[in-house]
């Protein structure tokens, strides 16, 4: 089943992803399809900015540690791991590499992986009610998907360390004042006011647009994959661990964990 739907007037196109539920969980099929959709407009000069939207309630609780696929990863070869691991990298990177403006559009909930995927894109427009989180170390993982250098470069070292290592949760108020989003805006109205921002874009000389994000990108990332290049298999190494193991048991036994360092 295709959980994404893709919308397209003049320059501007809308990506929406939902599965169905209200936590609109990342699966791996789910990566899977957004990473094929990001690569449909690898080559299309014919848009000039692509608006990403999860569901008008959440954008999405991050990735789905319920998923049959994300469970079999415990029971994997290292080399398969590795590769399955990777797909929210790929997924991430996909949407980064771009030509186009991408603005992500975030109501409710937006969790983990979510906040990997939306600090991929150019820009975010947060509903009033929008909160970011980014729970994955007290859950005995490791923040991945290339998304450290990311958010550290829209908030700065101190910040990023309050949300990724103490897993503040930002809301939507605080994460413009952070940097993390760029505009915040009435509840249910975040794909309207991205679409403001697209139509900017789509009124701007198509080629240096593009060639102006190109040079933005290659100055803020010039490090990012140094600093980066590892996480998925850190990734690896943490979800079997025993604390890792430890973190996604006690998250979906809804109670505390109990870390051994281990």
């Amino acid at each position: 089943m295709n959980h994404v739907e893709i919308e397209k007037k003049g320059r501007i196109a809308v990506v929406r992803f939902d599965r169905g539920t209200a936590a609109n969980p990342l699966s791996i099929r789910l990566m899977r399809e957004l990473t094929e959709t990001a690569r449909q407009f690898e080559e299309d000069a014919q848009t000039s900015a692509i608006i990403l939207s999860g569901r008008a309630d959440n954008f999405t609780f991050g990735f789905d540690l319920k998923d049959p696929e994300t469970r079999a990863l415990l029971d994997m070869p290292l080399d398969q791991r590795r590769i399955a691991i990777a797909q929210g990298k790929r997924m991430c990177r996909a949407w980064e590499d771009l030509p186009q403006l991408t603005i992500s559009a975030i109501e409710g909930w937006c969790v983990g992986g979510g906040v990997a995927l939306t600090v991929a894109t150019d820009l975010r427009v947060a509903g009033a009610q929008a909160v970011f989180n980014v729970p994955e170390i007290e859950r005995g993982m490791n923040m991945s998907w290339g998304s450290v250098p990311r958010i550290t470069n829209l908030v700065g070292p101190a910040r990023a360390k309050r949300i990724i290592l103490l897993a503040e949760k930002v809301p939507a108020e605080q994460a413009v004042a952070w940097g993390l989003a760029d505009h915040v805006t009435a509840t249910g109205q975040a794909v309207d006011r991205a679409r403001d921002q697209a139509e900017l874009a789509a009124a701007m000389p198509p080629v240096a647009l593009t060639m102006g994000k190109q040079a933005i990108n290659a100055y803020a990332n010039a490090l990012a994959e140094t600093a980066c290049h590892a996480d998925f298999d850190q990734f690896a190494l943490a979800i079997g661990s025993e604390d890792g193991v430890e973190g996604i048991a006690s998250f979906l036994e809804k109670r505390a964990p109990r870390f051994k360092g281990r």
